[in-house]
Parts: C-alpha cells; structure tokens; sequence
C-alpha cells in the first residue's frame, strides 16, 4: 500500500522547487535593484538564476508576480504566510505600556525598512511609469496604514491621545514619521544609523501622540 505521506521524490522535488524558487527571486532583486524594473526583462532575470525563462514564467507568470512576491518576503522577513497583524512583535507592542508600544513599533519598522527599503526604492521608481507597480505601491501603502491604525487604537484605549487626536489622525501621523522615505532620507542620504533613526523616531512619535507626562515605559 502506498504511505500516505508521499514517497521521498516528493520531498526532493519540492526541496528543489523551492531553492530555484528562492535563486529566482534572488537574481531578480539584485537586477531589479541594480538596473531598475522597468529595464530589468525576464530573460535578464532568467540568466542570471540559471534557469530556462520558460521556467521563470511557468513560476511567476509576470515580472510584476515576481516584484510582489519580492515585497512581501521582505516586509515580513520570510515566506511564512502570516499576516503583519498576526507577527509576534505586534502582540508584544499591544501589550505594552504606551510609551513602550511607540518605541516597539519603531524598532520592528526599523528592522523591516533595513530589509524592505531597496525594493521599496524600486517599487516607487517603477510606479510612475507602470500603472500596475503604481497599484503595488499605493496597496503597500494602504497596508502600512492598515497596520499603524490599529497600532494607534490601542494606544488610544491605553492612554489619552494627545489633544486634537483621535485614533485616525495618530495613524496617519505614524504613517508618516515611520515612512520608507524618511528612513531613507536620514538614513541612506544623510548616513544616520539606524540607531539612531530609531531614537528620533520613536521621540518624535511620543512627542506627536501622547499627550501629558510620559511614562517610563
């Protein structure tokens, strides 16, 4: 009888599968980044993994499929399909005193903009001449905002909200403090490090929000 957890092929082939999967998208971040994604072609993309471009298609379908998917791996920092919300830091930040929530939230932004600023940079490059990566840009954003809304009303259930805020309005300003341009503006351009990028941030962002004497955290 056969075993119903699949002979050990499976496991080679789907091993397989996933290591040119991840060599794929591999030689399309270094083109992407290196060339831009509108010069970047999909035979481009195709030699430089070592693969025939039939595969990269039959894997991707579209060179759009493949900067998504690129996006994605670096906002989460791995292939696991578990929502932002759903990311253990997150937990820990609703959890958290005030002050300490603002600051968690900054220094798990920090970490994913390290990871998520160079395609980032090509997502919003590419958005001005191709409609489509403008949609991928704007639905990034969108998700972003998703994120720090209900980062911010748990703030505003912890804490009053500094006068003239509402939950919204907090979101909107973390949105913009914890920006992918920011971060590279101070970061990249101006050589900041992160630290502290993460300090400023955070100060600002409890300056902006809460309102009264801060807590210790």
């Amino acid at each position: 009888m056969a075993s119903s957890t699949g002979s050990p092929g499976t496991g080679v082939r789907a091993a397989k599968a996933a290591a040119n999967r991840a060599r794929m998208l591999g030689a399309a971040r270094e083109l992407f980044i290196a060339r831009g994604y509108v010069a970047t072609t999909m035979a481009a993309i195709a030699t430089e993994a070592g693969v025939a471009v039939q595969t990269l298609y039959f894997t991707f379908a579209t060179k759009r499929a493949i900067l998504a998917e690129l996006l994605d791996v670096a906002v989460t920092g791995d292939a696991e399909p578990i929502a932002t919300l759903d990311r253990p830091w997150v937990a820990e930040a609703l959890a958290a005193a005030p002050v300490t929530q603002i600051r968690l939230q900054v220094v798990a932004t920090a970490g994913i903009l390290a990871r998520v600023g160079p395609i980032l940079e090509v997502v919003r490059s590419a958005a001005a001449v191709d409609p489509e990566i403008a949609q991928l840009w704007r639905t990034n954003i969108a998700h972003r905002h998703t994120v720090q809304l209900h980062l911010a009303e748990a703030l505003a259930a912890k804490t009053d909200l500094r006068a003239g805020l509402d939950a919204a309005r907090a979101a909107d300003l973390a949105l913009a403090v914890l920006a992918p341009e920011s971060y590279h503006l101070l970061v990249h351009d101006r050589g900041w490090s992160p630290e502290a990028w993460q300090v400023w941030a955070a100060d600002a962002l409890v300056l902006q929000l809460l309102t009264g004497a801060v807590d210790p955290g």
